[in-house]
């Protein structure tokens, strides 16, 4: 047999071989994006009831409870995303949207080693609060959570990932099953995003119940000192509640309760 009919039967293998492997590629299940997410975040998060592909697809995020047990939906509404295939050029050209969670669809673009998040804001489920332990499982906090961001950037320095920006967890009209007033206050804590550490600072909005506070995250370790005091005439119906948060302290003539996280 001749060195052409080889060479020809050869191409012809090589392009079928091709044809399979960018089918394949092009098709990806969008399971594919869960198992991503559930490395990416340890296990913490899942997607449930997954639709569509790797590229175009839907599915709610919700709490990795183990392969016997359905995922439970952490967000309100399905997130829906568009991944470019220019990923396979190295370029990063993403769209994430959830009308019931996200105010605007969220971009994501640059490079595989260096990206951008587009600015939105993402409502938070209240609820899980107690899920954090001690005194918020006794608290029972409820009101409305959001967290917000401006452009955010991002990179991967030695494996490292590196960001920048400035985020904004917002704490709107928060009320306690221990306390017969409603709302206790509205709270805003400001986190300055700095490589892999991060700076973040509390204020109240709005009282009667006031916050204040600051701290740092420094290589995945999170430390906060502040204080938290009634407005004034509120102090009788707050104890209760603030002795809770800490320990009472001195602070001038003003008594507080010192909030410390290390």
């Amino acid at each position: 047999m001749g060195s052409g009919l080889w060479s020809s039967r050869l191409t012809w293998l090589l392009i079928a071989i091709g044809s399979i492997v960018l089918s394949v590629l092009f098709f990806l299940p969008a399971s594919w994006l869960g198992a991503v997410l559930e490395k990416q975040t340890q296990g913490r998060l899942s997607l449930g009831d997954v639709q569509g592909s790797f590229w175009h697809g839907s599915a709610f995020v919700g709490v990795a409870s183990g392969a016997e047990k359905p995922v439970t939906p952490l967000f309100a509404g399905r997130f829906s995303w568009q991944i470019s295939p220019l990923i396979f050029l190295g370029q990063l050209d993403a769209q994430l949207s959830n009308s019931e969670s996200l105010s605007a669809p969220v971009h994501v673009q640059g490079s595989l080693s260096e990206w951008q998040v587009s600015p939105a804001q993402l409502a938070l489920p209240t609820e899980r609060l107690e899920g954090l332990g001690a005194p918020l499982n006794t608290i029972g906090p409820t009101g409305k959570l959001s967290l917000s961001w401006n452009h955010l950037h991002f990179s991967r320095d030695n494996r490292m990932l590196q960001a920048a920006g400035q985020l904004q967890l917002h704490l709107t009209e928060m009320a306690s099953r221990l306390s017969p007033i409603r709302p206790l206050g509205s709270y805003v804590m400001n986190f300055d995003l700095q490589g892999a550490n991060a700076s973040l600072n509390l204020m109240t909005e709005k009282g009667p119940m006031m916050l204040s506070g600051s701290g740092d995250i420094t290589n995945g370790h999170f430390q906060f000192s502040g204080k938290a005091w009634a407005q004034q005439g509120q102090e009788a119906k707050l104890a209760n509640l603030l002795n809770l948060l800490g320990q009472r302290r001195k602070d001038g003539d003003q008594d507080i309760i010192a909030l410390e996280f290390k």
